[in-house]
């Protein structure tokens, strides 16, 4: 625990001016992200006496190690950039709202050039116009159902709508009319648009005018005598009634606006919002966040509109936001509104009508969701504290095993050997700090030396990081064998952030804040195997000179849990939550690794030769395969006529033609439904499989070698 006046800045030198500051912790990340109007006043508040500071507040600036500061011009620039550093660094002891569960949208991706209409979750995609968010993905299907009688928009993925171009035919949807079959030429390109948009026009709220329109046509064909097209549009607008109805008129005046409510306690805060957009709930959400600071209930509703606006603009920030709760001050949180949407922005309380009366029930949906989540997490939390409390004991811990790293091995007979790194802290999934190697050291199947690599160069850069970083006094022994330094290897694919999906790309500086690749050590080691992979770890970590880590392995076959040295295993009760936890640890990692190793394998399958040939990228290997046709008539055209596909000059065709001559050529491939063997100089659709054949693949390659022995044997050979 830090002493605060350890590390508190000299008065004089803070600035009082507007600005947003920063509270890092001892390994540099950052812990705390704040604003204020005056960053002095608000600065010397943390360096009280401990004992008048809330007691979050008081373990955060016990936790921190440093503190700084950027002054800004504005309170609303201090606003924006306080939301892009919590975006960025994730502070632990800032207010962080997650979703209670994750929210379809209704979009309509009008980025296409034949927009389709879909559910879609997660982030939202610049082009794409979205409505909702609903509370389940079936009432969208149902409300799309309803509506693509009278605007048929494409809903195909791209590739049914692919193949309905190419054989001419269009999908079910196309045959029954819910569909305008753009694929098949039977709707332009431009109409098909104007459908998306008046699609989009009509959930926007925009209902009125569109159904006297309707209504008139209606009328119309009746006066003309054409009954069949009027029963035709009196069910059309039977149908836009009906999906009307799914959502009630709340607001008699077709008002847009957002509502916020929070229901408290003081520990946490449950947020939910009702989107009323022309009058109608058009969509719900709600957040929870626990209080990891001294907030009130307008600092709440601040950093609820800083996630809930912070990536929008235009017209998905409505003209008015209710709120329970005015944020303190008021001003540059509304200045920053009308920024976002580009005209001026209502922030304020309701206090009579139907305004009030729905922020009534609104709150009601919070205190609900507040009950519900509080229900939940009190038997989570238990079970997880009671989990890491049975691992401390049953292996001798001094205290609970807050981060737990697992590491197993996968391989398919010996070939592409990889490892996983996995990483729970509090008994939970940090998917941003998995890892993945490949084995580098040795050729062939050892999994007790495989294990000794990976906890190797795993903890090399953990205590390289720490050097870099000046946690050690000068001449502190660093670890390494025979004097060896602890130096960071280079790096290689499968193992840096580079080639892991969820680690931040590109090098990590000492003082940006965010995790670092292996920065962190864990309490506890788990490894997937017995006695001499839980051997060999632990030989890792003595040559490294690290001996405050704990080590231990989860056998598959009867669940024991090894320790280094001992001759018995620990066998903890099959009804243990400790045990549970340590399965859900292993299988992660069993699961991580041997996802990466079915890649690995998938791609050296899809490999050829001209994946060998330098500087050859994926654009001109595709123009290589679509001129020739296939690798073999690749290989025997001549500098020339290589020379002749665009983009390919004289020297890369000399380097091709070597690269070619020297590789063996590939066996033929086999069509595993007929059992011929196929010879592509002879495919007269040679030209059109090569354009359809993936980047970095081969027609020669396109159909898989066939593995020996029969479906169990082959199960049996991947671990």
């Amino acid at each position: 625990m830090a002493d605060p006046s350890s590390y508190r800045p000299r008065p004089g030198d803070i600035p009082e001016t507007p600005g947003v500051y920063k509270f890092r912790d001892e390994h540099r990340r950052v812990i705390y992200v704040g604003k204020a109007k005056s960053l002095r006043q608000r600065l010397a508040n943390y360096f009280q006496d401990l004992a008048n500071l809330h007691p979050r507040t008081r373990t955060m600036v016990t936790t921190a190690a440093s503190v700084e500061w950027t002054v800004v011009s504005t309170e609303v620039e201090a606003l924006q950039l306080e939301y892009s550093w919590i975006k960025e660094f994730d502070p632990r002891f800032n207010v962080k709202y997650r979703d209670d569960k994750s929210y379809p949208y209704l979009a309509v991706t009008m980025n296409e050039e034949f927009p389709r209409v879909q559910v879609m979750r997660g982030h939202k995609k610049k082009g794409v116009r979205y409505f909702g968010p609903y509370g389940h993905a079936w009432a969208i299907r149902d409300t799309v159902d309803l509506l693509l009688r009278v605007f048929p928009v494409r809903t195909c993925s791209a590739g049914v709508f692919r193949n309905a171009a190419r054989t001419g035919r269009p999908c079910l949807l196309g045959y029954i009319g819910k569909c305008s079959a753009p694929c098949v030429d039977r709707i332009s390109a431009e109409d098909h648009r104007e459908l998306a948009e008046d699609f989009c026009d009509f959930m926007a709220g925009r209902t009125g005018t569109y159904l006297r329109r309707l209504e008139q046509r209606m009328t119309a064909a009746a006066e003309e005598m054409e009954y069949e097209r009027a029963a035709r549009l009196r069910d059309d607008i039977g149908a836009l009634k009906k999906a009307m109805e799914k959502s009630a008129v709340v607001l008699a005046d077709a008002t847009d606006a957002d509502l916020v409510a929070v229901a408290e306690d003081e520990l946490e805060a449950a947020v939910q919002i009702f989107h009323v957009r022309g009058g109608r709930v058009r969509g719900q959400r709600g957040w929870v966040t626990d209080k990891v600071e001294d907030v009130t209930t307008g600092a709440l509703v601040e950093h609820a509109l800083q996630q809930l606006y912070g990536e929008e603009t235009g017209d998905a920030v409505p003209k008015e936001v209710l709120v329970p709760a005015l944020p303190d001050p008021l001003e540059p949180v509304q200045q920053w509104l009308t920024g976002r949407r580009g005209a001026g922005v209502s922030l304020r309380i309701p206090q009579r009508g139907d305004k009030k009366a729905l922020m009534e029930t609104v709150q009601r949906n919070a205190l609900q969701s507040l009950a519900l989540h509080k229900t939940r997490r009190a038997s989570d939390l238990t079970t997880r504290s009671r989990a890491l409390e049975e691992i401390a004991d049953a292996l001798g811990l001094d205290s609970a095993p807050l981060r737990i790293e697992c590491y197993d091995i996968s391989h398919l007979q010996g070939d592409d050997v990889v490892a996983s790194m996995v990483v729970f802290e509090d008994g939970l999934q940090r998917k941003g700090e998995y890892r993945r190697f490949q084995i580098k050291g040795f050729e062939g199947q050892d999994d007790v030396r495989s294990m000794h690599e990976v906890i190797t160069r795993r903890f090399r850069r953990y205590l390289a990081e720490k050097e870099r970083t000046g946690e050690w006094a000068d001449g502190e022994s660093d670890g390494a064998p025979d004097g060896e330094q602890a130096a960071v290897p280079a790096l290689a694919p499968g193992e840096g952030p580079g080639d892991t999906p969820d680690a931040p790309a590109g090098a990590l500086t000492e003082d940006d804040g965010r995790p670092k690749r292996f920065a962190y050590p864990p309490q506890l080691v788990v490894v997937d195997g017995g006695r001499p992979q839980v051997a060999a770890a632990r030989r890792a970590l003595d040559e490294l000179g690290i001996d405050d880590i704990a080590v231990c392995g989860l056998a598959k076959r009867l669940e024991e849990v090894w320790l280094p040295g001992e001759d018995d295993p620990v066998v903890l009760p099959r009804t243990s939550e400790g045990l549970y936890l340590l399965q859900r640890v292993r299988d992660e990692a069993h699961r991580f690794a041997i996802t990466y190793q079915r890649t690995r394998r998938a791609k050296r399958f899809r490999a050829g030769p001209l994946d060998e040939v330098p500087g050859l990228g994926e654009t001109r290997k595709r123009a290589l395969l679509k001129h020739f046709g296939s690798v073999k008539r690749l290989r025997s055209a001549t500098i020339d006529q290589i020379c002749e596909v665009p983009g390919i000059g004289r020297k890369t065709a000399e380097t091709i033609a070597v690269a070619l001559a020297q590789a063996a050529p590939a066996a033929p491939a086999v069509n595993t439904a007929t059992g011929e063997i196929v010879e592509d100089a002879e495919d007269p659709a040679g030209a059109e499989a090569a354009e359809k054949t993936e980047p970095g693949a081969t027609p020669g390659t396109a159909q898989q070698p066939v593995p020996t022995g029969g479906p169990a044997e082959r199960r049996g050979q991947e671990t």
